[in-house]
């Protein structure tokens, strides 16, 4: 079967060269029947022009503008893939490309619909702060709690499905951003497709500033996913009535509240920066 590896980019001049003569190399060995998507995502450096130049039969360079979040680039990318298994790969080559053949073959032994990396798998061997190790933690309990899904890690930058996962999943989502990968996830469980997690060998370092910011963001859009799902019943709706909703999205009050403190955050954020 085809494998079509989707590599996401937002200004990642420094490291989507190697990434791609990585990645190529594996691939052309382990998968010649395979294409690599590339997307960058509004990126402000020259990391379109470098990834352009990686450009075959094989690689396949994407740009749009303005940058609109890395789950905007992987639903975009997947538009444009044929294959009938998909890969998500964060550039940067935090994963050796070869877990990509792991994760495939524990696809196919599992019989599973999607496989995807955790940090805290006991098989792992992950090298990350304690901080983050909270996050991670605090971040199951919350998914678990609030979706009932019972993994232990949805932020890791490679996961691997079968192409019938996301073309019924995708056209239901609207998060963008930071929470991306757990509305794909509790939407995947909601409609019975088998997900199995996969260890991963990974490296990390901690940014205070920028992961907590995100981490705030990451809940913000979670309590969004489960207003959505639990209170507006959105996912289940046709999809004329979904539209209908999205215009009237912002109208809610808890959209309003939403979108409220997004704007405070914004601001502040505006604020360091100047």
């Amino acid at each position: 079967m085809k494998v079509s590896v989707i590599v996401p980019a937002y200004n990642e001049e420094r490291a989507i060269g190697k990434t791609l003569e990585i990645l190529s190399r594996y691939l052309l060995r382990s998968f010649p029947d395979s294409e690599i998507v590339v997307v960058s995502d509004g990126s402000r450096d020259q990391t379109f022009t470098i990834a352009k130049k990686y450009q075959s039969d094989s690689i396949r360079v994407f740009e749009y503008q303005p940058n609109r979040g890395k789950g905007y680039a992987l639903k975009y990318g997947f538009s444009k893939t044929t294959g009938d298994l998909v890969v998500f790969y964060d550039t940067g080559v935090d994963f050796p490309p070869s877990q990509i053949g792991k994760f495939l073959q524990l696809l196919e032994k599992t019989d599973s619909d999607l496989v995807i990396g955790s940090k805290r798998h006991p098989h792992s061997k992950v090298n990350y702060p304690l901080k983050r190790k909270i996050i991670s933690f605090l971040a199951q309990a919350c998914t678990h709690l609030l979706f009932n899904l019972n993994v232990t890690d949805t932020q890791v930058g490679l996961k691997v499905f079968r192409r019938k996962v996301l073309e019924e999943v995708m056209p239901l989502m609207l998060v963008k951003r930071y929470a991306f990968d757990i509305e794909l996830l509790v939407l995947a469980h909601r409609r019975g497709f088998k997900i199995t997690e996969a260890p991963v060998d990974l490296t990390l370092s901690f940014s205070t500033a920028g992961t907590l910011a995100a981490v705030w963001k990451t809940f913000l859009d979670t309590l969004g996913i489960f207003y959505r799902l639990k209170i507006m019943g959105f996912y289940d709706k046709s999809a004329e009535e979904r539209e209908r909703l999205i215009r009237e999205y912002r109208t809610t009050p808890w959209d309003r509240a939403i979108s409220f403190i997004s704007r405070i955050l914004k601001l502040n954020s505006s604020n360091e920066n100047t």
